[in-house]
């Protein structure tokens, strides 16, 4: 099936890590015939990783260093994308992440936790959202694909502001559906379940990575709960990014796809 990426290019951020969501997105819309691919992360090196990735399945790229928390940094990203490729046409604003432990007692939070969270998954999603729209209402055309979580709709973590700052973008995605649909910009969220990426290591306390074994032994507790009986996997979440980012999915927006296992109904 033609997803219609043949002459578009696209923005994705937090494409750093080499086990990441970031790093699967682009290496898959490079796959499927995407023109050109600029990649944002605080990690650099690991940008340029990803970048020679998809120059490798036939696509240009760029990689460039941002923090998505820094509006100033993000917009002076924005336009070193633009005028590179000269257009953005996709938008995926993956750069995110959980900076404290499950089930942490309300009174033992540090608040400043809470605004680092917040400012990392939402304000950072809405910065670089921010700094393209106006080249999206300019070419009356664009397509943005947000990634939260499915512990958005799951309560045994505990009060937790990772999990509050992931609704927060399920809620920014349908306001900005509604208010950019008549501009030729459609919004939508993807919403993964527990993957073995990096959100394991922070579940846990912020410990590092685990060895191999707590790891497997990670996977295997939590798979257990789910219809499925498996983890997410980046290709997963790659997989209903690339979809909602292309035209098969053109009269689709405003919607939160959980890929999940079955964990979220």
């Amino acid at each position: 099936m033609d997803l219609g990426f043949k002459g578009k290019t696209a923005l994705v951020t937090g494409a750093g890590s080499q086990v990441g969501f970031g790093k699967e997105i682009a290496l898959l819309l490079a796959e499927e015939g995407i023109d050109a691919v600029a990649l944002a992360d605080l990690d650099l090196e690991g940008a340029e990783k990803t970048a020679q990735g998809v120059r490798d399945r036939g696509a240009r790229s760029l990689a460039l260093q941002a923090d998505v928390t820094d509006n100033a940094a993000v917009k002076d990203m924005v336009a070193k994308a633009l005028a590179e490729y000269g257009r953005i046409d996709i938008l995926c604003n993956v750069a995110g992440g959980i900076l404290h432990p499950d089930n942490q007692p309300l009174e033992d939070q540090d608040p400043v936790m809470w605004e680092k969270q917040l400012r990392l998954n939402l304000i950072g999603t809405m910065n670089v959202t921010q700094a393209l729209l106006p080249h999206m209402r300019k070419n009356g055309y664009g397509v943005i694909v947000n990634i939260g979580s499915g512990s958005t709709a799951q309560y045994a973590m505990g009060v937790g502001m990772y999990a509050m700052s992931k609704y927060a973008i399920d809620l920014f995605t349908k306001q900005l559906a509604f208010v950019e649909g008549p501009n030729g910009i459609r919004a939508n969220c993807v919403a993964p379940g527990p993957a073995p990426t990096n959100f394991l290591a922070a579940r846990s306390g912020g410990k590092g990575a685990p060895s191999p074994e707590e790891l497997m032994k990670e996977i295997e507790a939590v798979s257990r709960a789910f219809p499925l009986r498996r983890l997410c996997t980046a290709r997963d979440v790659a997989n209903a990014t690339a979809f909602l980012a292309s035209d098969v999915s053109g009269y689709i927006t405003g919607q939160v796809l959980h890929v999940s296992g079955g964990s979220v109904m």
